[in-house]
């Protein structure tokens, strides 16, 4: 017989240099199937975690996004680049950093906690008119940023060691960290730019569970790692249902909730043995199937 086929997410531990889809490639070798997804990309220059959706678990990919992320990065004073990161040109550059204290860079890293507008680096993913801002950038184009409403929920300094600033963020989607080491130099009148930056977790996933990317062919390993698909989704506000229960949902079927149950929008589904039967909308009480996983392990 055949082994099953693999279903669950896997958090991978990317180093510096590969690509997200690299890391989806590696999986898709190592566990040798195409049902392969990222939730959320890192830069080449970014090392830390990635959490790879693989089998039907590639249908959980969207309730991930609205995770927040932790990070820890390294901001350099004194020099901006136009890719605000290392791997960009110098524009602009100042030795006033010398002058500063940990209370100046405290502070200019503090006005950027909360929900503020943030500018999109030049060299981003983000699209203008279709087409990739880097990719407009990249041929000298001019490109034409529009600020978008970020949540920043912490910024803590680490360390200082001038012109190398340490600190962790914690932010909602679509926040760029080397924005955030920009608009800091800016706002001190030296200039900054993004040095390291490393994710250590997605919501509730820390990476110190995760597997190196170079040791994914490691199956004991990956194996142990695998959060099953109630697992990955353990945010979400839960419903146990029963046999019937069950037996409505691998018919498309709503579900009641529990008397009481307050939550509404997505809400995981799972038996009473603890395996994810569906994801599906809670209003009102009722909770209606929109991805079933019923039979799917």
């Amino acid at each position: 017989m055949n082994p099953p086929a693999p279903y669950g997410v896997i958090p991978i531990d990317k180093p510096v240099g590969p690509t997200s889809h690299d890391a989806v490639a590696a999986v898709r070798r190592a566990l040798r199937t195409k049902a392969v997804g990222h939730t959320g990309t890192l830069d080449p220059f970014a090392s830390g975690l990635l959490l790879i959706c693989v089998g039907p678990a590639t249908r959980l990919a969207e309730y991930f996004a609205p995770l927040p992320k932790t990070y820890v990065a390294t901001m350099r004073l004194g020099a901006a680049t136009d890719t605000d990161d290392h791997t960009g040109e110098t524009i602009a550059s100042s030795d006033a950093w010398g002058a500063l204290t940990r209370e100046q860079v405290e502070a200019a890293l503090a006005a950027q906690v909360g929900e503020v507008q943030q500018l999109p680096p030049s060299y981003s993913a983000k699209k203008v008119d279709g087409e990739r801002m880097y990719a407009v950038a990249r041929r000298g184009g001019e490109v034409e940023r529009t600020p978008v409403t970020v949540i920043i929920y912490g910024i803590r300094v680490l360390s200082v060691d001038l012109p190398d600033v340490v600190f962790e963020v914690e932010c909602g989607s679509g926040t760029y960290i080397r924005a955030i080491a920009r608009d800091a130099g800016e706002a001190l009148g030296v200039g900054g730019h993004l040095r390291q930056l490393r994710r250590t977790r997605i919501g509730p996933h820390d990476v110190e569970r995760a597997v190196p990317m170079d040791r994914l062919g490691e199956d004991e390993l990956v194996r142990a790692a695998m959060l099953t698909a109630a697992e990955a989704v353990s945010h979400l506000p839960r419903v146990v249902a029963d046999e019937r229960g069950e037996a409505d949902l691998r018919h498309g079927r709503a579900v009641q909730a529990p008397e009481g149950f307050a939550a509404d929008g997505a809400v995981a589904v799972v038996s009473t043995a603890g395996e994810l039967l569906a994801v599906g909308e809670a209003a009102g009480g009722v909770v209606r199937p929109r991805k079933v996983f019923a039979g799917a392990g």
